[in-house]
């Protein structure tokens, strides 16, 4: 028996926040990041709903990007004092991932965050709270799926929690929120949801419910997603829709390695004055990981499924492969994403040097590898690597070497 999980209801379009204004309940704590939703009077347009739907209303402001498990139990101590029945978490990934966090603990404050992190082990929630979830970013779409990251920056570790309870009761997708977004956001958020949809297809949890919501989410993004970065609004719009039914698909049939990938590097080098951003490290890795995975029969077939809806031409199922990967890889450089840890600077922009020095990754390799492999999301990858092939495949991820193992 499988599942299919979504949120109860999912409000979209322009002027799709005053949904708030119909919510039931008591109390609301509005959860957010930095200073965007502040600043282009989303804040307070959501607070000002939520008021006039009856309710009392805290807010627990400046969730950092990459939130730590310190924000997380921070916030958790804040709503057992104001005991919200509403949760509103809006912006980026980050503060909505903080939230869904945050409302385990206030749920249930003996749970520790090793315990959060076992993978569908979750009590059941909505006994205190339900949860709305307002996404400014185009890409995550954890306003619609069963996932959260968070860091624990003592080890320098992502970690994914996962359980159909943490889906929100209710998302809002309005694009209105997205256009804020700057350049190297829309890039970066664009090349994960891409990620997520193409990792979603090939995933061994893959079924008739999610391939649709995950090919059309294709489609979309390479239809949309560089305009989008140059400034066309209407493909902004377009991109805020297609990450929402890339995260429905891979919420329902997982991931795979490129996020496995991602979640052990992106802090692991912060010593050097940087994060690896997600996005960003889901596009670099995207490719390598399709030519890892396309030596399965089964992926690869499904591999030049996607480049046959991308319309990528082709004679073979080899050939269509290597036109998949070449096409993201167009993709990377259009959007001004590096094709490797190498060349990946400080500020995520391609240079000659980046702020990875090599004797520090291949140092760090061993580690990051094993990390990558015990990640939730590689147990639904099509290929589930050895130790010694992923610190292969991570080499080939740093120095943009070709895959051919």
């Amino acid at each position: 028996m499988a599942r299919f999980t979504l949120p109860r209801d999912l409000y979209h379009g322009k002027g799709a926040l005053e949904a708030l204004k119909d919510f039931k309940g008591m109390r609301a704590m509005v959860c957010v990041g930095g200073g965007s939703m502040k600043k282009f009077g989303f804040l307070d347009r959501v607070v000002a709903y939520l008021k006039e739907a009856g309710m009392e209303v805290e807010l627990f402001e400046g969730i950092e990007p990459d939130p730590s498990v310190e924000t997380v139990m921070k916030g958790a101590e804040a709503m057992a004092k104001f005991q919200p029945d509403w949760i509103v978490a809006m912006g980026g990934g980050s503060p909505i991932d903080a939230a869904k966090a945050m409302w385990i603990k206030y749920e249930y404050p003996e749970t520790t965050f090793e315990e959060m992190c076992v993978v569908f082990g979750l009590p059941k929630l909505r006994t205190k709270a339900r949860f709305c979830a307002i996404p400014s970013t185009s890409g995550t779409a954890t306003e619609v799926t069963a996932f959260s990251v968070i860091t624990d920056y003592e080890k320098g570790i992502k970690y994914p929690l996962a359980d159909f309870e943490i889906t929100p009761d209710v998302a809002i997708v309005d694009p209105d929120l997205a256009e804020t977004m700057p350049k190297k956001l829309v890039a970066h958020t664009g090349m994960d949801a891409m990620t997520h949809a193409i990792e979603a297809y090939v995933s061994t949890a893959n079924c008739e419910f999610t391939d649709p919501l995950a090919i059309f989410a294709i489609k979309m993004i390479q239809r949309d997603l560089v305009e989008s970065y140059n400034g066309d609004m209407d493909k902004r719009a377009s991109m805020h829709n297609a990450q929402c039914l890339a995260g429905m698909a891979f919420s329902n049939a997982l991931l795979g390695i490129v996020h496995s990938m991602a979640h052990k590097t992106g802090a692991a080098f912060a010593d050097y004055g940087a994060h690896i951003i997600h996005g960003a490290a889901n596009a670099m890795y995207l490719p390598k990981v399709i030519a890892f995975n396309a030596k399965n029969e089964t992926a690869a077939k499904r591999y030049a499924e996607i480049a046959d809806y991308m319309n990528l031409g082709g004679n073979s199922v080899e050939e269509k492969v290597q036109l998949l990967i070449a096409e993201l890889r167009k993709m990377n450089d259009a959007l001004n994403i590096p094709q490797c840890i190498k060349n990946y600077g400080a500020d995520s922009y391609p240079t000659e040097n980046g702020f990875v020095p090599e004797d520090v990754f291949l140092a760090k390799l061993p580690d990051i590898a094993a990390n990558a492999i015990l990640d939730a999301c590689t147990g639904s990858n099509p290929r589930v690597p050895t130790q010694e092939e992923m610190e292969k495949l991570f080499k080939c991820c740093y120095y943009d070497l070709d895959v051919d193992f």
